[in-house]
């Protein structure tokens, strides 16, 4: 009998090991599968263009062109480019508009979370940070990312050079892979050991301004994680130990929450607070929706 508890015990003490009994594996890491092979495809469907002669991405991250037609374009790069001096091409502007229109809808730093792929590097040093069990350590201001956001736009305007361009991690990222070119991936290994040793998730929730954008440009996305069962939490804390922003998870799962939804523009949409919950706390919301359910369940209390 002792040696069955202390087994439970073992088992208990494995990070998210109640969501992979309750769930299965498959259930408890869904959408951090989905959102690796969402990442790889990106980078395939660029590869095969310089890999392979089929062209259906032309360009990178940061500049590219859809199937030879549709132009899409880093809404930062082109602000960068206006900064300088000079007008951009057409073709630059209806890109980022597009860019900005789609993550509006989608939620912006879902970019983040499901297409950039200096994720899986930071999310890497994350798991290899829990592995080892190393020491929480104290975090840098969340909102330094804004104002490394403010210095990326005020250099183009000092130097006249979209100066970000030349130590962007996700072009960097790009040209690694597809042209083999390595002068960057020191930059890559710093924002890897950064994350790993000094501050865990440095880069992705406190610095990167190409983040601090789309956060901006998220805030009116409809799309939100919403703690639709906040009373079944039994305060496993996994939620918080995965989540690459865990001050969004506060508010919700504070005790006499009356807002189930993550409102804050900072959340990531990476899915992962619901692969991990046993309970089935969290559910993808679209907050318009939630809104009129709100209401409804309002007026019903107060018929009563």
């Amino acid at each position: 009998m002792s040696k069955n508890i202390a087994n439970s015990q073992t088992k208990s003490d494995k990070f998210a090991q109640a969501a992979v009994d309750e769930l299965g594996w498959w259930g408890a890491h869904k959408f951090l599968i989905l959102r690796r092979l969402s990442q790889l495809l990106v980078l395939a469907l660029f590869a095969i263009g310089p890999w392979f002669g089929l062209w259906f991405f032309k360009g990178n991250l940061s500049s590219s062109e859809l199937l030879g037609v549709i132009p899409l374009t880093d809404p930062l790069v082109t602000m960068q480019v206006l900064l300088t001096g000079h007008w951009p091409e057409v073709t630059l502007l209806i890109g980022a508009a597009i860019i900005i229109a789609f993550y509006a809808v989608v939620g912006g730093r879902t970019f983040c979370s499901w297409v950039c792929p200096v994720n899986i590097i930071t999310d890497c040093a994350s798991w290899i940070r829990r592995k080892l069990k190393l020491p929480r350590t104290s975090e840098m201001p969340r909102n330094l990312r804004y104002y490394l956001l403010a210095l990326v736009l005020i250099l183009p305007i000092l130097t006249g050079f979209t100066v970000w361009e030349w130590a962007n991690p996700v072009p960097i990222v790009y040209r690694a892979i597809l042209f083999s070119a390595g002068s960057g991936l020191w930059i890559l290994a710093a924002i890897f050991l950064l994350d790993l040793l000094v501050v865990e998730r440095a880069w992705c929730s406190h610095l990167c301004p190409t983040g601090a954008m789309f956060s901006l440009i998220g805030k009116t996305s409809p799309i939100k994680v919403s703690a639709v069962n906040a009373e079944a939490c039994d305060n496993c804390m996994d939620c918080f130990t995965v989540c690459p922003e865990r001050q969004v998870l506060k508010p919700v799962l504070k005790k006499g929450s009356t807002q189930p939804m993550i409102m804050d523009s900072d959340c990531t949409l990476c899915g992962r607070c619901i692969d991990v919950c046993a309970p089935r706390v969290f559910q993808y919301k679209n907050r318009f929706q939630q809104r009129d359910l709100n209401r409804i369940a309002l007026k019903a209390e107060n018929n009563q």
